[in-house]
């Protein structure tokens, strides 16, 4: 079973920028594609983006981040990032990644039953 650990979250000021990393150990993530997924207080949890398994040709984005994040994986790292660019209050939340089959699934699926991070907090505010 692969272990993940996500990082890079923080504090950051509306129109700044953060880079979370989901990295894996215990088994290699070239089979899984790779969601990140977001839930804040009070709110349902969200889908973020996905990033296809073995050479992350295909990637997929929630319309409300289309344009400000990119997902990227790195194979030899065995790791996973998610560049959060132009952020907003509203993508204030915890962040997680889990690994999936294959293929993506469409992002409105947030349960997923392969590894999960612990999460990391992204809070946008001035």
């Amino acid at each position: 079973q692969v272990q993940l650990v996500e990082s890079g979250g923080g504090l950051v000021q509306p129109g700044g920028s953060l880079t979370l990393s989901c990295a894996a150990s215990g088994s290699t993530l070239d089979y899984y594609a790779i969601n990140w997924v977001r839930q804040a207080p009070g709110k349902e949890r969200e889908g973020v983006s996905c990033i296809s398994s073995s050479d992350g040709s295909t990637t997929y984005y929630a319309d409300s981040v289309k344009g400000r994040f990119t997902i990227s994986r790195d194979n030899v790292k065995n790791t996973v990032y998610l560049q959060m660019n132009n952020l907003k209050p509203e993508d204030t939340a915890v962040y997680y990644c889990a690994t999936d089959g294959w293929f993506c699934r469409p992002l409105e699926v947030t349960e997923f039953p392969g590894s999960w991070g612990q999460g990391t907090q992204v809070t946008v505010s001035s």
